[in-house]
């Protein structure tokens, strides 16, 4: 079996509720981030979020559905618990046609969940109970099947074994021949993990996603003079702008590209997940720089206009007009 990208990341299940910003003052919860949070304090959230929608998430899990979704051959190696929510997510990604590499433990943890409130504005703030995914390690990279690209959330360096993780997959990319990708995650797990982090960039990647906020951290340049400084040791940077669009530096063309909502924006859960899966497609099927963008837009443009982070529309359908252009 041979894969175009297998993406290594936290498995999660996500549970969405729509919450005013009062909400988020009586509960304490900082806006616009990803707060990580113990077991009791998860049940606190959940008793008390009003109405959720329940969902198999995680950043790299998304993005490994959108791009199976397109017709890619994505994999995705996670670890969840064996319990009910750990048999909902390997179910829910096995039906989109991603391959589940990822491994179930039964050692009391349980499956990863994160209470996600979205404001009126869109704006997404994470609570996220890293469970089963503590226990990302080394050995959840063995007797992996070839691929093109192995995908690294950066949110995967909180784990107690996550940097030893990281390594791994940059020794089985360059044993391997396969480049390596890696999402920023949030500007905070930049700044967390800092020196660690921006070292292993320099060594190992050679495809960076990030928002602005997350390209600040790591440069504290701007997106422009980020993007040209990031350039210089990797071979495609990629920065994602809201709804001003996206910058693309890929082997030296670069791009400017716009935002492309499908409708209103209600809530930007998955927008960088899914913006990664259409530009890693798009690359996978050796698009250029502005057509990996373009299909990366028209993703991310359906993403923000439903309540979380997996498509609902037929993405193949999506983006046909954006190849024929």
């Amino acid at each position: 079996m041979f894969l175009d990208v297998i993406y290594v990341g936290n498995a999660i299940v996500d549970m969405v509720a729509r919450c005013d910003d009062a909400f988020l003052s009586d509960h304490e919860i900082d806006k616009g981030g990803m707060n990580l949070i113990d077991e009791d304090r998860a049940i606190y959230l959940s008793e008390h979020l009003p109405n959720p929608t329940v969902m198999s998430g995680g950043s790299a899990a998304n993005s490994a559905v959108g791009m199976a979704l397109l017709g890619g051959k994505s994999g995705y190696v996670g670890e969840v618990a064996q319990d009910e929510l750990g048999r909902e997510f390997i179910h829910s990604l096995r039906q989109t046609g991603t391959e589940f590499l990822g491994k179930e433990t039964n050692d009391g943890l349980a499956t990863a969940r994160s209470m996600i409130v979205v404001t009126p504005d869109a704006i997404r703030s994470m609570n996220t109970f890293l469970g089963a995914c503590i226990q990302m390690g080394p050995h959840h990279l063995e007797d992996m099947p070839d691929c093109d690209v192995y995908y690294l959330e950066g949110y995967l360096f909180d784990a107690p074994q996550g940097p030893a993780l990281f390594e791994q997959v940059a020794q089985t990319a360059a044993k391997t021949g396969a480049k390596l990708a890696l999402s920023l995650s949030d500007a905070w797990c930049v700044e967390r993990h800092f020196d660690a982090l921006s070292q292993f960039i320099k060594d190992h990647v050679s495809i960076l996603f990030s928002n602005e906020d997350e390209a600040k951290a790591l440069t504290g340049k701007s997106y422009q003079e980020a993007s040209q400084e990031l350039s210089t040791y990797l071979d495609e940077v990629i920065i994602t702008r809201g709804a001003q669009g996206a910058f693309i530096l890929k082997d030296g063309e670069e791009a400017d590209v716009a935002a492309a909502p499908v409708g209103a924006v209600v809530d930007t859960t998955g927008a960088g997940d899914l913006f990664a899966a259409g530009y890693l497609y798009g690359r996978s099927q050796n698009y250029d720089a502005r057509h990996c963008g373009l299909i990366a837009s028209a993703l991310s443009g359906e993403i923000i206009c439903h309540y979380g982070a997996r498509p609902e529309a037929d993405l193949k359908a999506l983006i046909e007009t954006v190849i024929a252009s």
